[in-house]
């Protein structure tokens, strides 16, 4: 009996790089932007956005602009049942999701300009399987 195994992880691009920069806007309108993650791996994946924790350096709370890089898997189930995740003036859809091999998922951030200021946050893909 011949027995063989290969083992393998999951594989990705996302396009573009952060950070994503709306630039200024005039209060109340709208802008999207799309991002692109790529299965380039040979086994389906789920992924995941959520919100990063803030960090204090020197003594002052930062978030920085809407960036979408990998952290480490963890179980979100509360995830599985949002379709869109809200964080400031920014609006993510899907949040969550399957990529098939050789599967692209389009994911659409929206700025929805409100309050007169900068508004700056963080979020993070996370990949199952890296």
């Amino acid at each position: 009996v011949s027995v063989s195994a290969r083992a393998v992880f999951s594989k990705y691009s996302i396009e573009p790089a952060s950070p994503i920069d709306f630039g200024a806007m005039i209060k109340g309108t709208k802008k999207s932007q799309v991002l692109l993650l790529e299965n380039m791996g040979m086994l389906s994946f789920r992924f995941f956005i959520r919100q990063a924790p803030q960090r204090k350096r020197h003594g002052l709370l930062l978030a920085k602009c809407v960036e979408v890089m990998a952290v480490r898997h963890q179980p979100l189930l509360a995830l599985f049942l949002q379709a869109a995740l809200s964080v400031g003036m920014f609006t993510v859809s899907p949040c969550s999701s399957s990529v098939s091999p050789s599967g692209v998922q389009k994911i659409t951030v929206d700025c929805n300009a409100g309050p007169e200021g900068k508004c700056e946050e963080q979020l993070y893909i996370d990949i199952s399987g890296r």
